[in-house]
């Protein structure tokens, strides 16, 4: 097997020797065999190192040791990701143990997102199961002095299948040692009708730590003689300090003082002697004043748009136009909406003059690793990322600032340094889901049928932007992603936020389509199956709307019925909502919400559904009420008590829906299910009162403002 790191093989596993004896299974992307079912083209985007390795450890206790750089952060990957490796391996699933996100001991990885643990690096781990099993066959041919074809493998043991006490397990086999060895031919995956592990409901590993509150997170760490650090914040994106006077903090005693440039951090023991030093700083700062607000923030963004791209097109929209007897010119907005993850970031940092350690509450390990050695004139070597759990994410700890400021302040002080983010600062630093607007024009002729689809999407971004109907004369073009629009458009940084611009195109595309199916005088749910021929499409809102008991009906009915439906990471989904409007305030009440997905094979189907229960739920926070307000670069919103996110008494009946598709590969789970949240509210209100609503989240006022114009 060949290597393009610079690394040798035989140095490789040298320095995994640390880790203790057994068999190490290891590939590179770059070996053909492993690359045959799954294209490296296109997998994670540009610049991805060469060098992805996954590998696993069988120790001579017969445990086997998992490593990987992915994170667990509430998507339940810990359990899922050990079922792969116990199914190709034929043990015990308990047997397995897992570690990960720790960039000493574990393989490169791009990091946490995506929805790509299972549907990307399940491919990978599988395959070096099978490996690792094919190794472990011809070491017992040789103990047990039996051709292989007649040996077969059950618990971690392998036996003579015409003597079957004659017997070694694996552990027996690595006797403590690594064996470097490597076959020739990959054997085939395990089929699905073989599976005994993978597809079935297993309890999270991480259930009992977390709801008896032992569970480690970042915040938690705490390593003799640490210092709490507090550091100076600007009042407002963009502004510049001017002078900050400390000499009120250095007379606390024990309090130290970093001023590097415009960095000014305050050092205590205990964390709330740091912030009271903190707050005696005297700092005068240059405020912008740009006269951008969460109002007028729309109108700037069109005002220079980036480069458009061609997402999918297909016909003329100018026939198209023609052929139409009805079009409906619409724009849909929404506005920036926060992570709001229940764990603010945090890191823990220390320093022993040769080895930099950072604890980081991170979805993305190893760049953190690799920004903190750059900026702190590091060698790679030697710095070591490690993540505990995660409070959530979201998308949302991708940049880690963090962790770099920890790590800033250890090296600089020699002592291991804490910086836990307030809720204020985890408010003011998120890089939020962007601002966005979509501008659609579409037609239908006379007999209802769709002819145009002329769709613009700014801001939000490619995901979810292609319709997936049969339209024969359409064009869907994205204005802007959301990278690296920060600065120049947005008044300050955005980032990806759960099935990041899928959310905003999927509520305007399902808005639109129930406008031209009441222009159709059509039911919503036929309007939409007439114009399918994707057969997964029509199999998720087929069942949705079996389980749901849709009944066909043109809208608005005054029933409070909506649908949605998109594709996100793989997945097919479905939405039916039933909610009450209360004309008089505008509350919006889910009542009840379904939703059916095709996610091919499912790994752990109590895992998947408890994803889906957890996307619809945090779905109803952007649809009803989550929005930052602004102005000229200051926060308005910096803690729950004006930011609303879902709670308990918010939460309708879910009932999810997972079909099966055996001949499909694992496909996402972790994000699917909140797409369509907008949609099927924004639908739902509309078939309630005729109201239809432009702009996300769909609050009271903006409810009430929209029954005006009915």
């Amino acid at each position: 097997m060949k290597s393009s790191s610079k690394m040798s093989r035989r140095e490789f596993l040298k320095r995994l020797g640390v880790l203790g004896g057994g068999v190490i299974i290891g590939f590179n992307t770059f070996d053909s065999r492993l690359w045959a079912r799954k294209p490296r083209a296109g997998f994670l985007g540009a610049g991805i190192p060469t060098d992805f390795n996954a590998f696993l450890r069988i120790g001579a206790n017969n445990r086997i040791a998992l490593y990987t750089g992915k994170i667990e952060m509430g998507q339940g990957v810990m359990t899922s990701i050990p079922q792969l490796l116990a199914e190709e391996l034929y043990v015990n699933i308990e047997a397995v143990d897992i570690i990960m996100g720790d960039t000493d001991l574990c393989p490169w990885d791009a990091g946490t997102f995506g929805s790509l643990s299972i549907r990307h690096f399940g491919v990978f781990l599988r395959e070096a199961a099978v490996e690792a099993r094919g190794v472990l066959l011809e070491l017992a041919a040789d103990r047990l002095n039996a051709p292989i074809g007649r040996l077969a493998t059950e618990n971690g043991f392998i036996f003579d299948s015409s003597s079957p006490t004659l017997r070694v397990s694996y552990g027996e086999l690595t006797q403590g040692n690594i064996i470097e060895k490597y076959l020739d031919d990959l054997p085939p995956l395990k089929p699905l009708s073989a599976f005994e592990i993978m597809g079935k409901s297993v309890p999270r590993r991480d259930a009992l730590e977390k709801v008896t509150g032992t569970a480690k997170f970042s915040g938690d760490i705490r390593l003799k003689g640490m210092l709490y650090a507090k550091i100076l914040r600007q009042p407002a994106h963009g502004a510049k300090l001017i002078k900050a006077d400390t000499a009120a903090a250095k007379k606390i005693d024990g309090l130290q003082i970093v001023e590097q440039g415009d960095f000014i951090a305050v050092l205590h023991k205990h964390p709330d002697v740091a912030q009271q030093g903190l707050a005696r700083i005297n700092a005068q700062f240059d405020r912008p004043k740009t006269g951008i607000n969460d109002r007028t923030i729309f109108d700037h963004l069109l005002k220079s748009t980036p480069t458009p791209e061609i997402a999918s097109q297909g016909g003329n929209l100018k026939t198209g136009e023609k052929k139409a007897a009805t079009v409906i010119e619409k724009t849909y907005y929404n506005s920036y909406v926060s992570h709001a993850p229940m764990e603010p970031h945090a890191a823990v940092a220390d320093f022993d003059g040769k080895k930099l350690t950072v604890w980081a509450s991170t979805q993305t390990p190893f760049r953190v690793k690799d920004m903190i050695a750059g900026q702190l004139d590091l060698s790679a070597d030697q710095v070591r990322v490690i993540t505990p759990y995660l409070g959530g994410a979201f998308g949302g700890k991708s940049a880690s600032q963090q962790a770099l400021e920890a790590a800033r302040l250890a090296k600089r002080l020699r002592k291991p340094v804490q910086v836990a983010w307030s809720r204020a600062e985890e408010f003011f630093f998120d890089t939020f889901r962007p601002a966005a607007i979509v501008k659609i024009k579409s037609g239908i002729d006379s007999a209802g049928k769709m002819t145009l689809w002329d769709y613009n999407v700014y801001y939000a971004g490619m995901r979810g932007s292609k319709q997936f109907y049969e339209i024969p004369h359409h064009k869907e073009v994205v204005h802007g992603r959301w990278r690296g629009l920060s600065g120049r458009y947005h008044p300050f940084a955005v980032g990806p936020w759960r099935a990041p611009a899928n959310n905003t195109n999927t509520y305007a595309r399902d808005m639109q389509l129930n406008l031209m199916a009441a222009k159709a005088g059509a039911d919503p749910l036929q309007f939409r199956l007439a114009h399918l021929k994707d057969r997964r499409m029509l199999n998720v809102l087929r069942a949705a709307a079996e389980k749901f008991g849709w009944q066909p009906i043109k809208t608005p009915s005054g029933r409070g019925y909506g649908i949605a439906c998109g594709i996100d990471a793989g997945t097919y989904v479905a939405f039916m909502a039933e909610v009450e409007v209360d004309k008089g305030s505008g509350s919006v009440d889910v009542k009840r919400v379904v939703c059916a997905q095709d996610m091919g094979v499912v790994v752990n189907p109590e895992g998947a559904a408890t994803q889906m229960e957890g996307c619809i739920t945090m779905g109803l926070g952007y649809a009803l009420a989550e929005e930052v307000r602004f102005s000229d670069g200051e926060l308005l919103d910096l803690n729950f008590d004006t930011y609303s996110i879902p709670t308990f008494s918010w939460l309708p009946k879910i009932e999810t829906v997972i079909l099966e598709n055996p001949n499909l590969a694992p496909q996402g789970g972790g994000e699917p299910a909140i797409i369509g949240m907008g949609g099927v509210v924004a639908t739902a209100i509309y078939d309630a009162v005729g109201a239809a609503v432009f702009q996300l989240p769909m609050t009271p006022e903006r409810v009430k403002a929209a029954l005006r114009q009915v």
